[in-house]
């Protein structure tokens, strides 16, 4: 593994980590000396191939599946996560569904699948993890935003939402959680070069990015890392834009 064992002897769990940047994340958690939780829903042959990878890297991982819109799976998920490995320290709710439908076609069912993964998902995960956290004297929760959570987005209305909502959640989490020593921060990545950014219709142009160029997955995943180290224990309540400078306040 590379240099660099700033969170041996932690585990972490990383949501919807079969691809992309859940990916990214997790092998850089393993590579700092995290037990990383590789959790997907469906991919199962993709993330037994990320905990593969930590493991022939060195590092520790095993794969858990569960679909965290459904409460009871989370709690069997953790359940199983603290048993096999004592606690969880981390947490990383990335999973989430990116569609583009314009809102008047948009359905009930739609609608709904996106916010319950990104929402309720968040929900039960957090609330699943706590108690391990509180008992360890401290953690880390990290939530993947988004750009259009304050710009909004055609054809991503459900999106634009559900990603909002994740920002309140972290602001408000992080009030409540710090007396517990928990620092609670979101991370929203710009415009990705990844599989799934390729694949929609709509990309913004790189002209946009003053860096000029889009974000990988690994950088994203270095700002995560840091953001659960102990050197970052007195950053929370953050929201951090991994975009080359697009979004500028």
């Amino acid at each position: 593994m590379a240099a660099g064992r700033e969170l041996a002897g932690k585990v972490a769990l990383v949501t919807g980590a079969a691809r992309n940047i859940g990916r990214a994340i997790a092998i850089a958690l393993a590579e700092a000396g995290a037990t990383v939780a590789v959790n997907a829903r469906a991919a199962k042959d993709d993330a037994e191939a990320v905990a593969k990878e930590i493991r022939d890297a060195g590092g520790k991982a095993e794969v858990f599946m569960a679909d965290i819109a459904d409460g009871k799976a989370v709690d069997a998920m953790v359940g199983d996560i603290v048993k096999r490995h004592g606690k969880i320290d981390i947490l990383i709710l990335n999973a989430s569904i990116r569609k583009e439908t314009a809102f008047i076609d948009m359905s009930y069912e739609e609608w709904r699948s996106l916010l319950s993964i990104t929402l309720d998902g968040s929900f039960f995960c957090t609330k699943a993890c706590l108690p391990s956290m509180i008992k360890a004297g401290g953690g880390s929760i990290v939530t993947l935003g988004g750009m259009t959570a304050l710009s909004g987005a055609k054809k991503r209305v459900h999106g634009s939402v559900g990603k909002h909502g994740l920002w309140g959640m972290t602001r408000a989490l992080a009030k409540e959680l710090g007396e517990h020593g928990i620092n609670v921060n979101c991370v929203a990545p710009g415009q990705m070069d990844t599989a799934r950014a390729a694949d929609r219709s709509a990309r913004a142009p790189v002209s946009n990015v003053p860096m000029g160029r889009r974000s990988s997955p690994e950088e994203v995943a270095g700002i995560v890392r840091y953001l659960c180290t102990p050197a970052a224990r007195m950053i929370s309540g953050q929201l951090i834009y991994v975009d080359g400078g697009q979004q500028m306040f």
